[in-house]
C-alpha cells in the first residue's frame, strides 16, 4: 500500500483544515518545496498535493508551487479546483503524475472520460469525498444526493481505476479515518481506493493495508503534529 504525505496549499503555504473548513486552518510552513523535499528524504515515493484555493475557486499560484515540487523527483498526485480539460492538461504538463477530479466527476462525468481517453487511467483519480455518506463537492462546501458507492461504481464502469475516499467529518481531526467505509468502498466498486481523512495510527494503516481493498493512504495532520513518523507509516503500509 502506498503512503501519500499530504501537502495542502493555501496562499502558497502548507496548511491543514479541520473538516475542510477554511475558518479552521492551521499553518505549518511557508515553504512547501522544503516540506516536500523532507517527505521524499524520509522515503516517500508519492506526494498528495492539494490546491485548496483552487477548490474554493480563488485565484492562486499553487500550480507553480506544485511544478517546483514535481521537479524534486517524486510522483505527485494533484487535486483541487480541476474543473476543465485545460486545468487537467496544465496540471499534468506541470509535472503531476496523476490528477484528482472531484466536483467534475459529479457534474461533468464526460470530462472524466475525456481525461481517461487522453491520458490513461493511471493519470486520473476521482474524489469520492463524502459527508454522512453523500458526496461533497466544491471544496466540500456542497453536499449532493449521490452516495460515494454509487458514484464509484459509475466511475469504474467508465474506466476509472483510482479513487480517493475521505469522510469529511474526520479530516484533520486525528480521530482516525473511516476504515470500514473505505474498505467497503473498495470491495463494492472494484476501484483502487486511497484512504484519506484522519489517518492517525499505525494499526489503522496496517488494517487498511491488510484488507486487500485499499491501495493507499493519505496522511496529513498526523505527520505534521508528530503523531506519526513517516518511516513508521511507510513500514506499516508494507505490513511491518
Amino acid at each position: 500500500m502506498i503512503v501519500y504525505p499530504a501537502i495542502d496549499l493555501r496562499a502558497g503555504k502548507v496548511v491543514r483544515l479541520r473538516e475542510g473548513r477554511p475558518d479552521q486552518q492551521t499553518t505549518f510552513s511557508a515553504d512547501p518545496v522544503a516540506v516536500a523535499r523532507a517527505w521524499l528524504d524520509y522515503g516517500a515515493q508519492w506526494l498528495h498535493v492539494v490546491n485548496l484555493d483552487g477548490a474554493f475557486a480563488q485565484a492562486n499560484d499553487n500550480l507553480a508551487v506544485m511544478e517546483k515540487i514535481a521537479k524534486l523527483g517524486g510522483f505527485v498526485q494533484f487535486g483541487g479546483g480541476l474543473r476543465s480539460f485545460e486545468d487537467i492538461t496544465r496540471a499534468l504538463s506541470a509535472g503531476a503524475s496523476r490528477v484528482v477530479l472531484g466536483t467534475v466527476a459529479v457534474q461533468d462525468p464526460a470530462l472524466v472520460e475525456r481525461a481517461l481517453a487522453q491520458y490513461g487511467a493511471e493519470a486520473v483519480c476521482v474524489g469520492l469525498d463524502s459527508r454522512n455518506g453523500l458526496v461533497a463537492t466544491h471544496g466540500w462546501q456542497n453536499v449532493t444526493d449521490v452516495t460515494a458507492t454509487a458514484l464509484g461504481q459509475r466511475m469504474a464502469a467508465a474506466g476509472v481505476q483510482h479513487a480517493l475516499y475521505t469522510d469529511v467529518a474526520r479530516d484533520g481531526a486525528l480521530t482516525g479515518s473511516n476504515v470500514e467505509a473505505t474498505i467497503a468502498l473498495g470491495r463494492e466498486t472494484g476501484l483502487q481506493v486511497i484512504a484519506s481523512g484522519g489517518v492517525s495510527t499505525l494499526d489503522e494503516i496496517r488494517t487498511l493495508a491488510a484488507s486487500g481493498n485499499v491501495a493507499g493512504a493519505i496522511i496529513g495532520m498526523a505527520l505534521y503534529t508528530g503523531a506519526l513518523a513517516l518511516p513508521d507509516a511507510l513500514a506499516a503500509a508494507q505490513g511491518a
